[in-house]
């Protein structure tokens, strides 16, 4: 799946030089707290391309600016819930679990689940599934409950 991603460096390096100066750091201990040179720190905020991207991200990192939270998901059997409609599985961010779901309609209309076992369904397509789980759970897609729950019509717009 072909994607296109924009970043507006522009407003990325005003950020994070804002940021540093609000913290009291000058662009020497910004470096050697995030393992990078001076002359890296510089050539960033002057807004340069021709960084490493392991760099950038050690500066974000230390000034407050990247997001560490993961879902990673467990070995356990998914469920089918016939009451819901919807097959459930478990994610985990660091310690807490998080109750995710998909329902059968999703699974049949961008799945091919006619008419077959859900949970047979979403065995053969976990990686996926389990991939726009994760997406809903990084953008705080949350259903009242504090789960995730995919529908058909987040797969149109996704």
């Amino acid at each position: 799946m072909e994607r296109n991603l924009r970043l507006n460096w522009q407003f990325l390096v005003d950020e994070a030089r804002q940021r540093r100066k609000a913290q009291g750091l000058t662009q020497r201990r910004l470096a050697g707290i995030a393992g990078v040179s001076t002359p890296t720190v510089s050539r960033f905020e002057q807004a340069g391309k021709d960084i490493q991207m392991s760099s950038v991200l050690s500066i974000l990192d230390v000034l407050g600016m990247t997001d560490k939270r993961t879902l990673d998901f467990q070995q356990e059997e998914p469920v089918y819930d016939s009451g819901r409609m919807v097959v459930t599985f478990q994610g985990v961010d660091a310690k807490k679990r998080i109750p995710c779901a998909i329902s059968r309609e999703a699974l049949e209309d961008h799945f091919g689940g006619n008419r077959k076992d859900p949970v047979v369904v979403f065995k053969a397509n976990a990686d996926a599934i389990e991939q726009l789980g994760r997406r809903k759970y990084l953008r705080g897609e949350f259903e009242p409950d504090g789960s995730v729950l995919i529908r058909t019509s987040d797969l149109i717009l996704s």
